[in-house]
């Protein structure tokens, strides 16, 4: 079998969890002996991602706009691509580079699966745009995909929105590779912030950007922070939409020398932010069962996500705390965590057991490759 993997950026450091979860999906199949094939753009792209690919073939193509990742490849090479494929894996919903993919695949009789990966709802910037690409090419992407593939059941509803049944709806929810975090080191990082010592620490992992909700977190911190003198919050991410206003508005605060910005960090400096976190907060306005979220589980670090990540788990199982999409709600759960600090390890230690045993690409690999199985031989 020959899978044709399909993301507008492979490289986490513009691509987010769309191209992580592409890059761990892609390294659980190879390791399944599945001969894997990853086309995207060359937006973000580095030395250390394309040698981590080595076992992949890899397909960089570049982009005539980056902010929309108009891709420059001819349609004889997508052709080719796709021809080569048994089947064909989208993750990505506004993206032209996987509907003119999604569109040679159907010319061609090759099926495809298609995932949003938390994209499938119209929100922040070009909405005028995304509702024109929606209508041009957008719901016949969706409608014409053998399976749509849903991170949480919250996107199962937003795959109803576009009129696709539950019987063409397969659950196949974000994961991690357990050994991606071996040689992690918590004190490497809290050295390199020189914090006082007790400090406790509250990191934000994710693009500024307004749908991850970034500005929430920094204004739900500055109500709370006052009762917290040892409380530092840590935002590590690019900048995009909100980076400068961001850094303003921490500047002007009382509270400006406890609240850092550190940059976009990737592979084992994320990893040694995670393991050095008390807690991670993922104060998403909207966002498909965070991938950070589940790599701090394997950190043993607990977390607190708002209601609209899909992962309500966490707080059933007592590995952290839900809020909702508001300062107030916000501020109350990092008040909470703040003020528990006895619970939190116990907490990182019931979210890594779940990780474990639920959340491993090894183990989510097997389900997707029953699926690719079955759409497969309906097409022989």
């Amino acid at each position: 079998m020959r899978v044709l993997h399909v993301c507008d950026a492979i490289d986490p450091s513009v691509g987010g969890g769309t191209a992580e979860r592409t890059f761990q999906l892609a390294k659980a199949l190879v390791r399944a002996g599945i001969a894997v094939t990853v086309l995207a753009t060359d937006a973000g792209i580095t030395k250390a991602r394309i040698d981590d690919l080595t076992d992949v073939e890899l397909v960089l193509v570049g982009s005539l706009l980056r902010r929309f990742y108009v891709p420059r490849i001819s349609s004889a090479k997508i052709d080719d691509l796709v021809l080569q494929a048994d089947i064909v894996h989208i993750t990505g919903h506004w993206s032209v580079l996987g509907a003119r993919v999604a569109s040679a695949a159907r010319r061609h009789g090759k099926p495809y699966v298609f995932c949003p990966a938390g994209s499938l709802r119209i929100f922040g910037r070009s909405s005028i745009l995304k509702r024109i690409f929606n209508k041009l090419i957008g719901y016949e992407t969706v409608e014409k995909a053998a399976y749509c593939l849903a991170v949480t059941e919250l996107e199962r509803e937003q795959f109803h929105e576009y009129g696709v049944a539950d019987s063409r709806i397969v659950l196949l929810p974000n994961g991690v590779n357990p050994t991606e975090s071996g040689g992690a080191s918590g004190e490497r990082f809290l050295r390199g912030l020189e914090l006082e010592q007790g400090a406790q620490l509250i990191l934000f992992l994710g693009r500024l950007s307004p749908i991850k909700g970034p500005d929430l977190l920094l204004e739900a911190f500055c109500k709370v922070a006052g009762r917290y003198p040892q409380a530092h919050l840590v935002f590590a991410g690019s900048d995009e939409e909100l980076g400068s206003k961001l850094k303003t508005q921490a500047l002007s605060s009382e509270f400006g020398a406890r609240i850092h910005f550190v940059g976009f960090l990737g592979g084992l400096a994320k990893h040694d932010a995670l393991a050095g976190a008390d807690f991670l907060v993922v104060p998403s306005r909207q966002e498909a069962m965070s991938l950070v979220a589940l790599e701090a589980g394997l950190a043993g670090t607990p977390v607190l996500l708002t209601d609209q990540c899909g992962f309500n788990e966490v707080e059933r199982i007592g590995g952290g705390c839900i809020s909702g999409v508001n300062v107030d709600s916000l501020s109350e759960s990092l008040d909470k965590m703040l003020s528990e600090v006895a619970t939190l390890d116990l907490m990182g230690a019931r979210l890594k057991q779940l990780v474990l045993e639920r959340y491993t690409w090894d183990g989510l690999t097997s389900d997707c490759l029953t699926l690719y199985e079955k759409i497969i031989s309906k097409c022989r």
